[in-house]
């Protein structure tokens, strides 16, 4: 993982507990905080998710960016081996 992804996730589960720990020290009744709970655990779970998804997003399109890369070093690879084969082939019909 990158540092990013690491600082970033560190944060959110920071933000996470601090939340949780918030709301458990609370002097509130017991259904009020579950609530609250709930509402918190939610609504961490979808940052989380978020955040994942934009970082599989990125791994998605660096994969795809290698793998046009590759095909084109390949296409390109190619050529030059058809291309030296069309000058060898040229050379021994001319001899």
């Amino acid at each position: 993982m990158s540092k990013t992804t690491n600082v970033l996730m560190g944060f959110i589960a920071g933000a996470a507990a601090g939340a949780l720990t918030g709301i458990l020290v609370a002097p509130d009744k017991g259904e009020r905080t579950r609530k609250k709970l709930s509402k918190q655990i939610k609504r961490t779970s979808r940052d989380v998710t978020e955040s994942l998804s934009d970082k599989v997003e990125d791994v998605k399109n660096k994969i795809n960016d290698m793998v046009s890369e590759v095909k084109a070093k390949a296409e390109e690879a190619e050529n030059k081996i058809k291309e030296k084969v069309n000058t060898k082939s040229k050379a021994t019909q001319d001899a």
